[in-house]
């Protein structure tokens, strides 16, 4: 994990119609701005939210993205009635970090559309309005930004795809260094929303065989494979499965992790694999889709039995990517651009971190913290730019 530090910002709103608490943690900000998504979810806290955060700035600098690590989360479930309610006037009440220094996006628990939805309501372009307002042209960089989310492959938009697709490319680089194919390989999901689902996709795409998928209501399992394709088009826009007519087994929620697979892709919630069920895994490779599914204990005990854990802040950097590449003008909203840049870009990161990880005698995470915690501090001594 990134070294713990005094954020930047840290702030823990009340909403005056609820009670509920919404928290904002900015960690550092990079030539002036700072990127993280918004989450909802029941039980949040401003620890969560001041860990992911640290995450967003590492995950940043893993990439070389010009921005520091923010994060903002609800307390509440994001299928209750008033959750739409209380997001609109948590955007309303945080417009003043949303326009000076925090771009945010769909996290768990919020789809981009719905962010965008609030947002216009409030009266703000986007939800990335402070990047907007740092940029030397606002309204160039809307406008890829726009094109770019309105863009669909498959029936799903750019946005709700780039982050799997970059977990996938992870997941292939990891298994290339260890000299193993893709192909053949079994996959388990914790999750199937935009991150979960398009990882799915692209894994099974690459030719691996998706087993097993876990949502709220539990684990559906086929050993000859999941239809992930049938699945995509019956989801919930939160992620939920569609079981009718699913030729699966159902199985309790958190079995997700202890079925026959090589491969474990934690993609919905925090410390997913921790102390009490990490003996269960079966899996040679974990690559977290998800921010910060693995805790320490886990990630060292998986370690010593020489399982291979790609970090969240590497494996599923491609979303963050992807916003910053199209804003910055360095990819347009052309898929096939978009999917080869973060390829070749996560390719080179996951090789790059376990080769240095061997040569070290470290974690991958540790040997990527590194990595990133040096190029922050290039980022940040670096003489002060316009994004457009």
């Amino acid at each position: 994990m990134p070294t713990p530090s005094s954020p930047f910002l840290s702030l823990t709103w009340t909403d005056p119609v609820t009670g509920r608490h919404g928290y904002v943690v900015i960690d550092r900000l990079i030539d002036g701005v700072a990127g993280g998504g918004t989450r909802m979810r029941a039980g949040v806290t401003l620890e969560e939210v001041e860990r992911l955060a640290q995450t967003m700035s590492v995950k940043n600098g893993a990439l070389r993205l010009p921005g520091g690590g923010a994060k903002g989360g609800l307390d509440i479930d994001p299928h209750d009635p008033e959750a739409r309610a209380l997001l609109t006037r948590f955007v309303s009440a945080m417009r003043p970090v949303l326009e000076s220094y925090w771009a945010t996006a769909e996290d768990m628990g919020t789809t981009q559309e719905l962010l965008d939805s609030v947002f216009q309501e409030v009266g703000m372009q986007a939800s990335v309005q402070a990047m907007l307002n740092h940029s030397g042209d606002g309204q160039a960089a809307l406008g890829r930004l726009s094109k770019g989310l309105g863009t669909k492959v498959g029936g799903i938009g750019m946005g709700d795809l780039v982050g799997g697709y970059g977990v996938a490319q992870a997941a292939i680089a990891a298994l290339e260094h260890k000299g193993e194919p893709v192909a053949g390989k079994r996959v388990s999901i914790q999750g199937f929303g935009a991150m979960g689902g398009s990882t799915a996709r692209y894994l099974a795409e690459a030719g691996a065989r998706v087993v097993a998928v876990a949502d709220v209501q539990g684990t559906v399992h086929a050993e000859q494979g999941l239809d992930v394709e049938a699945m995509l088009a019956g989801r919930t826009p939160l992620g939920d499965i569609d079981r009718a007519g699913l030729r699966a087994e159902e199985l309790p929620r958190d079995d997700w992790l202890a079925v026959d697979a090589e491969i474990l892709v934690p993609a919905a919630v925090a410390d997913a694999i921790n102390e009490s069920n990490v003996e269960r895994i079966r899996a040679r490779y974990i690559v977290e889709a998800a921010n910060i599914p693995t805790t320490e204990g886990a990630q060292r005990e998986l370690h010593k039995r020489g399982v291979v854990v790609v970090p969240d802040f590497v494996a599923n950097g491609g979303t963050n990517a992807w916003f910053w590449w199209v804003l910055l003008g360095r990819v347009e909203s052309d898929p096939e651009a978009a999917f080869q840049m973060i390829r070749e870009s996560m390719q080179r990161t996951v090789k790059d971190l376990l080769a240095r990880s061997e040569r070290d005698r470290v974690t991958p995470r540790e040997a990527a913290t590194a990595v990133a915690e040096r190029n922050l501090e290039e980022l940040s001594s670096a003489p002060p730019s316009r994004v457009g």
